[in-house]
């Protein structure tokens, strides 16, 4: 009866032990996971205000990661030298672009994640909508660059809430 007992209150004290840590643990982790879904997508809305400001193409060129693909309508996936030379040839003086994340997760290692939302084109008489998707890697020096975008032409401005 001793010998059960102490087995008992052992496997009491364990179980209760383990499950303490692991819950800890768990929280940590949320916690740490949703502080850097919030920067990701920060780091999206300050993409969006950079285009805004100082045109799409320098916007790009400064959230860009050095090994990122463009995927494009009508294009083949735009990958290493072609992704500057693709950035670099756009004219982007006679047009705004702006987007807005609606939602995106991120990994449990807190290094890689995704945003997606509705992006506008607006020239002086044309306003154009689509959809986006961005993923995003945390590079070594702490900042969110993006490694893939794409989007999608043509969605009903009455569609978006």
């Amino acid at each position: 009866m001793k010998k059960l007992s102490f087995v008992a209150v052992l496997l009491v004290f364990l179980v209760s032990c383990r499950w303490e840590f692991n819950k800890t643990d768990k929280t940590e982790n949320m916690v740490a996971a949703e502080q850097q879904l919030q920067e990701m997508v920060d780091t999206d809305k300050a993409f969006s205000a950079a285009s805004e400001k100082s045109g799409m193409k320098k916007a790009f060129l400064e959230y860009i990661a050095d090994d990122a693909v463009l995927l494009r309508p009508g294009f083949l996936p735009i990958v290493e030298g072609d992704v500057i030379k693709f950035l670099n040839a756009q004219e982007d003086t006679s047009f705004t672009m702006t987007w807005e994340p609606k939602g995106g997760d991120i990994a449990s290692s807190g290094d890689m994640g995704y945003t997606y939302g509705v992006y506008k084109v607006a020239t002086a008489d044309t306003t154009l909508m689509g959809t986006y998707l961005n993923v995003w890697r945390k590079q070594d020096d702490g900042k969110w660059k993006f490694v893939i975008d794409t989007g999608n032409p043509g969605i009903d401005k009455e569609g978006i809430e």
